[in-house]
């Protein structure tokens, strides 16, 4: 059987599924990370926010959600999260690249995230250096990158990250 894979838009009918995903891709402990402590203050994008279905059952998904870092206009990308069945396809590169690129149409300054280096420096994310930006919990600030879409928006990548509304 061959696989047919499909990336949409985010809909409301997804959140069950998309909870799963992340239950089985982080478990129990993804509600104490720093990350939660950003989207606990409002609702991510769905309008930025993408899933992938292979068939018509969704394996994958990447959300959005608003944020000012320090004074900059931008989105936290994350969780992204693909079932094991469906991973090292690219599918999660995928899915970055199709959120960047919509925070990029609705005019986000900056993308920002908690993540792995070298999983996300070949899709234009790097640290902030110096890292000035703040998040409302510990975390390895070498950990924190960016993906500046507005040139010279990391002079303004300075202070608190907390949600947009």
């Amino acid at each position: 059987m061959t696989s047919e894979l499909c990336y949409l838009q985010e809909a409301a009918s997804h959140d069950s599924i998309i909870e799963e995903i992340n239950a089985e891709a982080f478990g129990p402990g993804r509600f104490v990370r720093t990350a939660s402590r950003i989207r606990e203050q409002g609702p991510h994008d769905m309008a930025l926010s993408f899933v992938c279905l292979d068939q018509d059952q969704v394996i994958a998904s990447v959300r959005m959600t608003p944020v000012w870092a320090g004074k900059a206009a931008g989105h936290m990308l994350g969780p992204l999260a693909v079932r094991p069945t469906h991973k090292n396809r690219g599918i999660g590169r995928h899915l970055v690249r199709i959120a960047v690129e919509a925070a990029e149409k609705a005019g986000s300054q900056t993308v920002i995230l908690i993540g792995d280096a070298p999983y996300y420096s070949p899709l234009g994310f790097r640290p902030i250096v110096p890292p000035t930006l703040k998040l409302p919990g510990p975390v390895d600030p070498r950990r924190i990158l960016a993906h500046p879409i507005v040139e010279g928006v990391e002079t303004k990548m300075i202070g608190m990250m907390r949600w947009r509304g």
